[in-house]
């Protein structure tokens, strides 16, 4: 059953939901296009795959509004329900390939030096993001999405250990980043399962957005030097 377009548009739901869309979208692509000039004059790999994963973040939270707006505006509970023509799904789908993109972008930023064989890297992380959109997508497998996810979470938690573990100055960057890479799977969780947060939903959109804007904010400061 679909609700009627301005009580949708006009909610205190649907007002949350858009600002905390609009602060991260705007966040990730001021870290893009700030680090532009930076990535243009080094050529630096490790930028590169560092601005990449933040336009991944921006283009996975615009999808991300549009299934919790579809989701309200059918008033459904699983976004399979929201239509026929597989908009909802469609929506799913690319807010979870590009949101697990980001993520393996974001530590493969810091690793690359490290790791042999680029181009296998990244074909292995594409095979990776897209096996859990599917996932997600298609097969609905709520599960094995959120064992995926913690699996992800590991990895990338131990990848950034080997990297900070011996630099006292670099452990508040790894905390940021391990943070962000829990709640972006708390993001991932609430479009599967929208009750299942409900009761926490505003404290999760709080702590994203302060985790982007610490991002935001030492990058500007790095720049800036």
């Amino acid at each position: 059953m679909m609700k009627p377009p301005l009580e949708i548009l006009f909610s205190p739901t649907t007002g949350i939901e858009l600002i905390y869309s609009f602060v991260i979208i705007v966040c990730s692509l001021m870290i893009y296009h700030s680090t532009k000039e930076a990535y243009k004059l080094s050529s630096y790999k490790g930028l590169k795959y560092f601005r990449q994963a933040f336009l991944f973040f921006a283009i996975a939270y615009l999808f991300r509004s549009s299934i919790k707006i579809l989701l309200m505006f059918f008033d459904a509970k699983r976004i399979i329900d929201v239509s026929p023509m597989g908009v909802g799904i469609v929506s799913l789908f690319v807010f979870l390939y590009f949101s697990s993109m980001a993520v393996f972008y974001l530590v493969y930023s810091i690793m690359w030096k490290k790791w042999e064989s680029q181009k296998m890297k990244g074909y292995i992380f594409n095979g990776i993001a897209l096996i859990i959109a599917f996932i997600g997508a298609f097969f609905i497998n709520i599960n094995l999405l959120i064992m995926l996810n913690l699996g992800v979470l590991a990895f990338a938690s131990f990848a950034l250990s080997s990297i900070y573990k011996k630099s006292k100055k670099k452990r508040s960057l790894f905390v940021t980043y391990v943070l962000l890479f829990l709640f972006w799977i708390l993001n991932v969780i609430e479009i599967i399962i929208p009750d299942f947060l409900q009761s926490v939903q505003l404290g999760i959109y709080l702590i994203s957005i302060s985790l982007f804007m610490v991002i935001l904010y030492k990058v500007l400061k790095t720049i800036g030097n």
